[in-house]
């Protein structure tokens, strides 16, 4: 077998780990409360072998799933391949035979035809199913206990299109699965698909229409009565495809579109409304929620790209002081005769991605908020390398309702991965429970995963478990309660 090139994406905090494996009854510091029970599920892009090109992208990746279970005080640890078609190819070859991320004219003539989907960018828990998630493809389904990959789905063949959104909500009223899917016919098409699936893994319901333009819509949102779809210029063609260049690019000269869907029967694709806002980069969703005739949406936005890997179309070099993005509140009213965005409102001054909530307020008025931090007033020390892009050291909280906000920073040689947050129990108050992450110790090489109380971040873990392996930087993961499991 080749080696790992040598480069940042792969060495360092960085270097591919690809160890499956059981470990019962972590060590522990702190006290973990006994009335946690469930478990935290998430994923890594973890290559399985060295790229087919010499160097690649860390989106491109193997998914690597991870499953922390936790029952009285105690956590274990599993973690398994999620085995999509191109692992079972690859794995039987011995060697890549995939190319460039999100291209197909760079792969071996061996792939084609094969489902390119790498499963590793989100895993999603509803009706008894885990789903591992990539957006450029189906969901594939995994057993939640074992870990064990059933396979891709298109939900009984009800699913016509090709891909299956990263990011799904649960409607929190009907408890149906809420998803989408861009390039819906095929890479760099403008098609879109939005489904509702049923707890018992029915698709109810698919609605076809078209975006403004292409781009990589990784996120959405839902409110009590409608699908919200920001359409940002992280753009692509075949033309850049054909050249070899990164399937994403970003275009400065496009405007930015938030299309509103009505989750009313009968909708179609004509019922859509397209409300338009000056040029800025978004990517992730905290939630949304209507008041009257206006519908908020609160995400994260830049000036410009965040994205060094996805390089500017016009050639503009990376710019990472207008890369630093703030949570925003977006405002549109249904009641308006104008396709412009009412009002957009800086949230929070802490420059920070990867936004969470209490996932039983989706949709709904909130008012709490979890994201990673990059804070620039604090030390970084790069031993061992960064575990991925800027470095994201601080937890913040915002409490919408009273306008405060908290922080916990995790030390200058240590950076964070997504929050996740625990209720305390089905029917508690919002925000009344904990707040789950991994820590990257990039010194030591190591891992480990943190428990917070959730509104009383500042005062740090109360818990932490040492993971036997380190974890490369995951991408994104869900919490399933012991009862619904």
């Amino acid at each position: 077998m080749s080696s790992f090139p040598d480069t940042p994406a792969f060495t360092g905090f960085n270097t591919p780990s690809r160890v499956e494996g059981d470990a019962f009854d972590l060590a522990i510091e702190g006290t973990i409360p006994p009335e946690i029970r469930g478990a935290f599920y998430r994923v890594q892009p973890d290559p399985q072998f060295p790229p087919l090109l010499g160097n690649d992208i860390p989106f491109n990746g193997d998914g690597m799933v991870a499953m922390f279970s936790f029952d009285n005080g105690r956590v274990h640890f599993r973690q398994r391949w999620a085995r999509t078609d191109k692992w079972k190819l690859e794995h039987a070859a011995g060697r890549s035979l995939f190319g460039a991320y999100r291209n197909p004219l760079t792969d071996d003539p061996a792939a084609k035809g094969t489902i390119r989907g790498t499963a590793n960018t989100n895993v999603f828990l509803h009706g008894g199913r885990l789903y591992a998630l990539k957006e450029d493809s189906p969901a594939l389904v995994m057993e939640p206990e074992t870990l064990e990959t059933i396979g891709y789905t298109d939900f009984g063949g009800r699913m016509t299109g090709e891909t299956f959104t990263a990011h799904p909500k649960i409607d929190p009223a009907t408890g149906d699965m809420i998803g989408f899917g861009y390039a819906s016919k095929g890479i760099c098409t403008r098609d879109m698909t939005y489904y509702e699936v049923a707890p018992d893994g029915t698709l109810k319901r698919e609605i076809w229409f078209e975006n403004p333009y292409y781009c990589m819509m990784h996120d959405f949102a839902i409110t009590r009565d409608y699908a919200l779809f920001h359409v940002v210029p992280i753009t692509g063609s075949w033309e850049r495809l054909a050249q070899g260049k990164p399937h994403f690019g970003f275009d400065t000269t496009l405007p930015v579109h938030l299309g509103v869907l009505p989750r009313r029967e009968g909708t179609t694709a004509e019922d859509i409304r397209w409300f338009t806002t000056d040029n800025c980069f978004a990517s992730h969703v905290m939630n949304a929620y209507q008041e009257g005739d206006r519908i908020h949406f609160d995400t994260p936005v830049a000036k410009n790209n965040m994205f060094p890997f996805f390089p500017d179309v016009h050639g503009a070099p990376f710019n990472p002081a207008e890369s630093a993005s703030f949570l925003t509140r977006w405002t549109v009213n249904m009641a308006s005769n104008t396709d412009q965005f009412e009002s957009q409102r800086r949230l929070t001054n802490m420059a920070g991605e990867f936004p969470r909530i209490d996932d039983r307020y989706q949709g709904l008025p909130y008012r709490y908020g979890w994201l990673l931090v990059i804070d620039p007033t604090k030390p970084v020390e790069l031993k061992g390398g960064s575990a991925g892009g800027a470095v994201m050291n601080t937890l913040g909280m915002v409490d919408h309702e009273t306008g405060t906000e908290q922080s916990w920073w995790c030390g200058p040689v240590s950076s964070l991965q997504e929050p996740c947050f625990i209720p305390r129990s089905a029917d508690a108050p919002e925000g009344d429970g904990w707040i789950v992450q991994i820590c990257n110790r990039l010194e030591e090489r190591a891992s480990d995963l943190l428990l917070f109380d959730a509104t009383e971040i500042a005062k740090g873990p109360i818990a932490s478990a040492r993971i036997p392996v380190r974890m490369r930087f995951g991408l994104h993961g869900n919490w399933l309660p012991a009862q619904a499991a």
